[in-house]
């Protein structure tokens, strides 16, 4: 099965640390080379901005989703393929979640977290079946993965999250959960 579309989530800042936002880039620089479409929040700041700008860069398709709330906040990327506006933030999640095939996360905030456990919730509940990739680059979800793996240890957990989550530390990682 050749993956087309992927929706990611991620950070509208960028975080502290540079090297978040380098591999942004290399991401969407991939995305753009793979010709798989990227789908993502419709900022253009922080690492969502600098993961579709990349991709642009090279040629790729882009389609952002944001809900009205967000226009001015997350500033809208204007030079995106397309650009859906939603009524609300639900409505914008149910789209970034079926309009990607599978999902990669990169390093974030709160949302990002949300978006990354409902995603896990729905295909623990088989509501989709997608892949879900947490780019775990240079540790920054080390906490997390050492928290679900504790769910796991004490049996809150239906089902083994490392079936349903891919922990990548690199972007070689990534492409080879992309060539199963």
């Amino acid at each position: 099965m050749t993956i087309k579309t992927v929706t990611l989530f991620c950070g509208s800042k960028s975080g502290k640390n540079p090297h978040f936002e380098q591999a942004a880039i290399s991401l969407g620089e991939w995305l753009a080379n793979d010709n798989i479409t990227l789908v993502y929040g419709g900022g253009n700041k922080g690492l969502m901005g600098a993961t579709a700008n990349a991709c642009l860069a090279k040629g790729g398709k882009v389609i952002g989703i944001i809900p009205k709330l967000l226009l001015e906040w997350e500033v809208e990327h204007k030079g995106l393929t397309e650009l859906i506006v939603t009524e609300n933030m639900h409505a914008r999640k149910l789209l970034l979640y079926e309009k990607g095939e599978a999902a990669i996360v990169l390093p974030g905030g709160l949302g990002t977290f949300d978006e990354l456990f409902e995603m896990l919730v729905w295909n623990n509940l088989s509501i989709h079946d997608k892949k879900i990739i947490l780019y775990n680059y240079k540790g920054f979800y080390d906490p997390l993965v050492t928290m679900i793996q504790r769910m796991e240890e004490e049996d809150f957990l239906y089902e083994k999250t490392r079936y349903r989550l891919h922990i990548c530390s690199t972007l070689a990682e990534i492409k080879n959960v992309f060539s199963f």
